[in-house]
């Protein structure tokens, strides 16, 4: 892939993004065409403002860029367990590692304290080394529900080269977005007027 970045505005989200956050994650890398692509997590401020926009972060984390770089390779191996579980394919070790990894990062107790005043009450600490793991765990968590659920039967990769975004298939639809599914026609239109039937 080309390592630059697109003017090209980002595509809406695909569907099921809005259901399930860990395919908003895993395309929040878009290929376009002539071998670019935009990386929504491609810097630490943009990886910031990703987190941010959805929850994930408050918007003064500031992100570094090892930061970005971990959610970059979790994405990753995601995107591997999506593609194996789409192909009907076992599930590369590794990708299944980084996951379960993930999942470990975050404390799911929270803790008891006791303030002067108003005595006890549980909360879950979050200082800003822990935000990452929470993202980490949050999101590698959405994806075992999705890939766990009866919705990964719909999961499926878009349809239009070069995208390669995934999305929940709704009846016969086979693509993310409408700009995918324009172009996706057009080949084919192309195709058929280039390479006319034999007839």
């Amino acid at each position: 892939m080309d390592e630059s970045q697109s003017g090209d505005a980002a595509p809406p989200p695909a569907p099921g993004a809005e259901d399930y956050l860990a395919l908003d994650f895993v395309n929040s890398v878009i290929a376009l065409p002539g071998g670019q692509y935009i990386d929504l997590l491609g810097t630490p401020a943009t990886t910031d403002q990703w987190l941010t926009e959805h929850g994930l972060a408050p918007s003064d984390a500031g992100v570094q860029d090892m930061c970005a770089a971990q959610l970059r390779s979790l994405r990753e191996h995601i995107r591997a367990l999506f593609a194996a579980r789409v192909a009907g394919l076992p599930a590369l070790p590794a990708a299944l590692s980084a996951v379960n990894d993930a999942l470990s990062k975050a404390p799911t107790a929270a803790l008891l304290h006791w303030d002067e005043d108003n005595g006890p009450y549980r909360a879950t600490p979050c200082p800003t080394n822990e935000i990452l793991d929470r993202a980490l765990a949050a999101l590698a968590a959405n994806a075992a529900d999705l890939l766990t659920s009866t919705d990964a039967e719909r999961l499926t990769a878009c349809g239009s080269p070069p995208c390669t975004r995934y999305l929940l298939r709704h009846g016969r639809r086979q693509w993310c977005s409408v700009r995918c599914g324009d172009r996706a026609r057009a080949a084919r239109a192309y195709a058929r007027r280039t390479h006319p039937a034999p007839g």
